[in-house]
């Protein structure tokens, strides 16, 4: 089956390059809208006003979003840590489909790609659309880098000083080897993981030669500089005001864009450090609100948002423009923990657990779409979904028929943002996402099956964990199985009382694991000039 996938996407992509709309040359169809992602950083389902009522502070400016487009309440990041998350919204997959298993979060020069070579990414797909495609910010899906004599050098800290940047750019594995024209990335972290520079189209304009020092962060509350590891970083680096740059660097490639080449769609993807820790708002943020640095921190991320809001509307294409916000994880463990101590601000919204974990709290995350005239404005879907359902949506909409072996958990989503798919009928048939060591969650319904015990990530026997650790009621079970209608908290282990259906759970993850697939064969996009302006 995979060589018939394989011969297929290869005659697809002979008949398109034939037609002379691939790659640079790529023909432009009337009426393919503008893309904007902004990817958020270990933020939680709690983390914005307009899914927590009881928030430490106010996010106006995604509240406007969501109020003037779709907020999703049930959607799901692939992993519950970043790096395969973002393998997810760039390939539309689970990282398993990469690497047969789980994946971690790449440190120092840590590599090859996620991303192997000949996987259709996202940028690609809009590329071959005729799109003009964009990355900025945090990157971290792993790179390449090469020591004096050619070698392919691991992960770590150590080894920074050995890359030679001669030998190893241009990057074989960066964004610009993935479908992106420009690009303006961090390797890793922005201000968590060494090393500490700046990719530009592949190249490295300041090599990393400095120690990186975390006392030189300022910060009025200390605790709040934790998880900035020290390393060696380019001279110039810039850590407090990380998310400023990347979002200039956003908003000059669509300026200059729109001056240039107007008639021609771009795809811009500004990558956030926000809320990752350590937690350091801008300048102009400190004290903007009532909660804290990390609520200034999230002030600052909503503001972000709303420029890119504001310089859609002042460049007249707000109507052609598609804006979504998502999310690479939940909140992270001493943030939630802080958070509820400090200000009473739960940045899981009420779900069982965190960044790494399996639970709820671990993966379902903030989803808002924005596309006037299109999108009807105020809805909030229940839709189950997941950030890989990115790319078949975006598929659908710019008319790119993807090929079996792309995508390959990835659904259309379009009919829900534009209102016309009953909320009681589910365009997934099931979900599947991944925790911390790579241990599996299936849902299906209200159903939901954790292919392992405990937490799949972190340890709740932990001191600052303790006060949040809950009864195992099934300790004999070899996995856990809840009903989130009745039990949203997942609470009531039902691994033995309800062991058909959990059978039924086991015996479909196998199956989807097993064909190298959870999403649909033969989809076909609606294709953006049979859409109809919503009325």
């Amino acid at each position: 089956m995979k060589i018939y996938d394989d011969m297929r996407y290869f005659v697809f992509r002979v008949v398109v390059l034939f037609f002379g709309l691939s790659g640079m040359g790529a023909a432009v169809e009337k009426g393919l809208p503008n893309i904007i992602i902004i990817y958020a950083d270990d933020l939680g389902y709690g983390d914005l006003s307009c899914y927590n009522a009881k928030a430490a502070y106010k996010t106006p400016r995604l509240d406007q979003m969501a109020a003037e487009g779709i907020r999703f309440t049930d959607a799901h990041s692939p992993s519950t840590i970043c790096s395969p998350s973002r393998y997810g919204l760039l390939s539309g997959q689970q990282i398993y489909r990469s690497t047969g298993g789980g994946g971690g979060a790449f440190e120092g020069p840590g590599g090859p790609s996620y991303l192997k070579p000949g996987t259709l990414t996202l940028a690609g797909m809009l590329k071959e659309k005729g799109y003009r495609t964009g990355i900025f910010g945090k990157w971290h899906v792993g790179l390449t880098w090469r020591d004096k004599n050619g070698e392919v050098l691991g992960g770590g800290f150590k080894n920074s000083l050995l890359i030679d940047y001669e030998k190893s750019t241009p990057l074989v594995d960066g964004p610009n080897a993935r479908g992106f024209d420009v690009s303006y990335v961090t390797p890793n972290c922005p201000t968590t993981d060494p090393l500490y520079l700046y990719i530009e189209n592949g190249m490295v304009p300041v090599p990393a030669s400095m120690r990186h020092k975390r006392e030189t962060l300022p910060n009025p509350e200390g605790k709040w500089r934790w998880d900035n590891d020290e390393g060696w970083m380019a001279p110039g680096y810039k850590f407090v005001d990380a998310d400023t740059l990347f979002f200039e660097k956003t908003r000059d490639f669509i300026v200059s864009h729109r001056e240039s080449k107007p008639e021609v769609p771009f795809f811009a993807v500004f990558s956030t450090q926000i809320a990752h820790a350590p937690v350091l708002p801008g300048k102009g943020y400190g004290g903007a609100t009532k909660a804290g640095a990390r609520g200034d921190f999230l002030y600052e991320l909503d503001s972000l948002v709303g420029k890119m809001l504001d310089l859609v509307k002042g460049l007249g294409i707000d109507k052609e423009t598609i804006v979504m916000f998502n999310t690479d994880n939940g909140a992270e463990t001493l943030h939630v923990v802080w958070m509820r101590q400090d200000h009473g601000h739960d940045p899981s919204g009420g779900f069982r657990g965190m960044k790494r974990d399996g639970w709820e709290g671990g993966h379902r995350v903030p989803f808002i779409v924005r596309w006037p005239g299109r999108i009807p404005k105020g809805q909030v879907s229940k839709q189950m979904t997941n950030t890989t359902d990115i790319m078949a949506t975006l598929a659908s909409i710019v008319g790119y028929p993807l090929p079996d072996g792309a995508a390959r958990d990835s659904f259309d989503m379009l009919p829900v943002l534009l209102g016309r798919q009953d909320e009681g009928e589910s365009v997934r048939p099931h979900l599947l996402t991944q925790s911390f060591r790579g241990e599996f969650q299936i849902r299906q319904g209200d159903w939901k099956y954790l292919d392992h015990k405990g937490s799949g990530g972190n340890r709740y026997d932990r001191k600052f964990l303790k006060d949040y650790a809950l009864e195992d009621t099934e300790p004999g079970a070899s996995g856990q199985l809840y009903h989130l209608g009745k039990d949203p908290g997942e609470k009531v282990n039902l691994f033995f009382k309800e062991q058909k259906k959990r059978e039924e759970l086991q015996a479909l993850l196998k199956k989807l694991k097993d064909s190298g697939r959870s999403a649909p064969r033969g989809r076909m996009p609606l294709g953006v000039k049979g859409i109809p302006l919503v009325k």
